[in-house]
């Protein structure tokens, strides 16, 4: 076994099982030798990597790079589309999303593609300064109005007190829900200032602006942004920091086992 040639031909010259015959036969490998299916399976992992490799010129293009009419659209619409301060002219099929719209034709990729239904959270951006979820949005809609993302809240060395705030408390694990937590959060910063109500509002007609947000009313207020990594209570407390100053620890505890009956009882 120490010649690889003496290993190779000793490889080839092996029948193959029947049930190795079968299954090369139902991919289309017919007469196909294991040495083969080898050298196969090697060219195709070969292209797969050079595929990214020579990909990533376009993913780092610029929203400046982007052409301007890249296909031709059966529904084909054109708008200006302001985003982050900045205005776009986009030819766009009128069924557009306007989450697509942001990733696929201006490369702002902070916006994340999650469910696509709406049910995540990860897509969510500001329109007009209310979180908006840009997967129902449609692009077309959003002609005249104001969209920030992600990308528009802060600079690497100036960055949003919300973003600060989710650093200092760990308030992400994986990454991909924090854009969409962090734009809901600070768009629940004006929610808050505005005084509007929640699920969890106790008297409708007493509600005062510059409300100062419980623990429940935060949880409930962005309890449509997901976060499969379960980072919830470092995301209260950022929260928190940012919109009454508070540091300290959320109140938290775990179940006792009389409770956890109780709830399966229930």
């Amino acid at each position: 076994m120490n010649d690889p040639e003496k290993w190779r031909e000793d490889l080839d010259s092996r029948d193959l099982t029947e049930d190795e015959k079968t299954i090369f036969d139902e991919v289309g490998l017919n007469g196909t030798s294991r040495r083969k299916f080898l050298k196969q399976m090697s060219a195709a992992s070969l292209s797969i990597w050079a595929s990214t490799y020579f990909s990533n010129e376009l993913f780092a293009n610029t929203m400046k790079d982007l052409p301007e009419n890249p296909e031709v659209f059966w529904n084909e619409i054109k708008i200006n589309l302001r985003v982050n301060d900045s205005v776009k002219p986009l030819t766009i099929d009128s069924r557009m999303s306007l989450l697509d719209a942001l990733r696929e034709r201006l490369a702002l990729t902070g916006t994340k593609k999650g469910c696509d239904h709406g049910q995540c959270g990860a897509c969510t951006v500001m329109i007009d300064g209310k979180r908006k979820l840009s997967c129902l949005t449609l692009a077309a809609t959003c002609e005249e109005k104001e969209v920030t993302t992600i990308e528009g809240l802060g600079t690497p060395g100036n960055m949003h007190p919300m973003q600060e705030a989710f650093l200092k408390h760990d308030g992400f694990q994986c990454g991909y829900c924090t854009p969409g937590q962090i734009c809901s959060s600070v768009a629940l910063l004006e929610e808050a200032k505005n005084g509007e109500a929640s699920y969890v509002t106790e008297d409708f007609k007493m509600i005062n602006k510059d409300l100062k947000l419980s623990e429940e009313e935060i949880r409930e207020r962005l309890s449509g942004n997901i976060c499969r990594c379960g980072a919830y209570n470092n995301i209260v407390q950022a929260f928190k920091e940012v919109h009454s100053g508070d540091d300290e620890m959320p109140t938290w505890e775990f179940a006792t086992q009389e409770q956890m009956d109780k709830a399966k009882n229930a």
